[in-house]
């Protein structure tokens, strides 16, 4: 059995396609294989039951993509979610279509999949991110523009891989944000855990989170008194000013407004990191 069209979602991670031409045929779930370049090392059981509950209701709206092996089984390329509830939701074929990739593609795919949907947690992307670059040879602009992010952008996940461990799995597991895994990197290397560790018991806000990092550089101990104590400004909007430079350039920002003028103070850590603000900065590299 075979339909006509292609899903809009996949159907823009195909650039190749021709949507009108592509065919869809019905595939066993117990014939395809994952793809042992899926990105998403981690899928929330409750989601996937949501997702099977969905499908039972109304069937799968979108077909998955494989590519054909020589034994007569396929191998996902992009739609892992959707075989995975599909199995839960007792079906025994699921729409996909069947394509041959390179590697490069298969991963690409894959990647660009779930860091559209925003399906993976910040670690599983910038390893991927690294994967691709470490694999096939792609600059972090070849990157960003395969997966429609700002090279700034996957530079800044990319740094996250510097983190310990044990942050790291913090970060997977939900237990910090992105954003504090961010502020973690200001703190020296030889101070950070203890920083990380007080986040975490103290429930530390971002901002909290990147003073203490801040104190962490130049003091003897992280102190316990109330880091949200810090002063700024009280203008909604120069604080959401401070937030958004803060995110692009990875770093802290304070903004020093009075009467319509005043001054932008912005933080670098070690020369690597001051070179980084300002290729952000200015769009290429630095001299």
């Amino acid at each position: 059995m075979t339909r006509r069209g292609l899903g809009k979602g996949l159907s823009a991670l195909i650039s190749t396609a021709e949507p009108a031409n592509e065919v869809t045929s019905e595939i066993p779930v117990s014939l395809i294989s994952p793809n042992p370049d899926q990105p998403r090392r981690e899928m929330e059981e409750a989601g996937l039951e949501e997702l099977a509950a969905s499908i039972r209701e109304h069937g799968i709206l979108q077909p998955v993509l494989v590519e054909p092996l020589v034994d007569g089984r396929y191998r996902l390329v992009a739609g892992e979610r959707r075989w995975r509830a599909a199995q839960l939701a007792g079906l025994e074929t699921v729409p996909a279509i069947v394509r041959p990739v390179t590697d490069a593609e298969r991963l690409e795919l894959a990647l660009v999949e779930n860091v559209q949907r925003e399906d993976i947690n910040a670690v599983e992307q910038a390893l991927a991110y690294q994967q691709l670059m470490e694999r096939f040879g792609l600059t972090q602009e070849e990157v960003a523009r395969r997966v429609g992010k700002s090279r700034t952008a996957v530079a800044n996940t990319l740094r996250l891989l510097s983190l310990e461990v044990e942050i790291l799995s913090a970060i997977r597991s939900g237990k910090i944000t992105e954003g504090h895994a961010r502020a973690l990197l200001m703190a020296p290397e030889s101070r950070r855990r203890e920083v990380f560790l007080k986040t975490l018991q103290r429930g530390w806000s971002v901002r909290e989170t990147e003073r203490a990092a801040r104190l962490a550089s130049r003091e003897a101990s992280v102190p316990d008194l109330d880091v949200s104590r810090e002063t700024h400004s009280s203008d909604p909007h120069v604080q959401a000013l401070e937030d958004r430079l803060r995110d692009v350039l990875a770093t802290r920002v304070s903004i020093r407004a009075n009467s319509g003028k005043g001054t932008i103070e912005i933080h670098f850590y070690n020369p690597e990191d001051l070179t980084r603000i300002v290729e952000t900065i200015c769009g290429e590299p630095a001299p």
